[in-house]
């Protein structure tokens, strides 16, 4: 099996909010890979006394723990198990109920030897690779099917659409949250390889339209992770004056990338 992981942060000068991890059992048997991108906190505070990587260091353990360790567990009970579990540790002294308390995208994978389970939530992506090459995209979409209007501002998204029905979800402080994820299963010998990425990468193909999701993952595979973060730093880099590609809050984004080869 081979394995890489890139995970750079947008700008030098900011700590790094995403996670990544790829756990394999002592057994030798099976894996798991986790990817969160932390979102980015607004300027006035999210009633916390912890920063967007504390967070996701603790989810990121947690659920990197669970996924290997509790084979019986489904992957929406790991998440809210590591939710519930994350939440804790804070409790008691930062405002949970806050709409920007720390919270994350969410991507995870578990394989055995005849199965792969998977779990997106929010706008990270899952990209899988059958052995005849054929790329599917796992997709959590419902950020992007939302009217504009209501992503125009945090305050409109924090009061209207985030954590909300009818607008989009990430893993905060709530562990029913979980059973809002887009989960499922597929034979193992069905997928030869698998990519999770954040959208600081996903930019590649979301963003500047560099290629579809099948280009983007023959990048990461016959190139490597970093070959396509560093594109998209290039592309970002060229776009930073003339903003051409619209919707991009950030001219730099953290830009995470697990690859994993069977």
């Amino acid at each position: 099996m081979r394995t890489e992981v890139v995970s750079e942060p947008g700008t030098p000068d900011r700590p790094n909010e995403d996670f990544a991890g790829v756990g394999v059992p002592a057994s030798g048997q099976g894996g798991c890979l986790i990817v969160l991108d932390g979102v980015t906190p607004p300027e006035d505070g999210t009633g916390c006394l912890h920063s967007v990587p504390w967070f996701t260091a603790r989810l990121g353990g947690a659920l990197t723990e669970l996924t290997v360790s509790a084979a019986d567990l489904t992957l929406r009970d790991i998440l809210g198990r590591a939710i519930r579990r994350t939440a804790d540790a804070h409790g008691d002294t930062c405002d949970l109920s806050h709409p920007r308390t720390p919270q994350a995208t969410v991507v995870l994978a578990r394989w055995s030897a005849e199965t792969l389970e998977y779990l997106v939530l929010s706008d990270s992506a899952l990209l899988l690779r059958s052995p005849d090459g054929a790329v599917t995209a796992v997709l959590d979409d419902r950020l992007d099917r939302l009217p504009r209007s209501s992503l125009a501002s945090d305050a409109i998204a924090d009061a209207t659409v985030r954590n909300k029905e009818g607008g989009f979800f990430t893993a905060a402080a709530d562990p029913s949250v979980a059973a809002r994820a887009v989960t499922g299963s597929l034979p193992r010998d069905r997928v030869g390889a698998l990519a999770a990425l954040t959208d600081g990468a996903t930019r590649w193909t979301e963003k500047f339209r560099e290629g579809d999701w099948a280009a983007l993952f023959e990048v990461v595979a016959a190139r490597g992770a970093r070959a396509l973060v560093d594109r998209v730093r290039e592309l970002e880099a060229a776009d930073r004056q003339e903003r051409a590609f619209l919707r991009r809050s950030k001219t730099h984004d953290d830009a995470t990338v697990v690859y994993v080869e069977f």
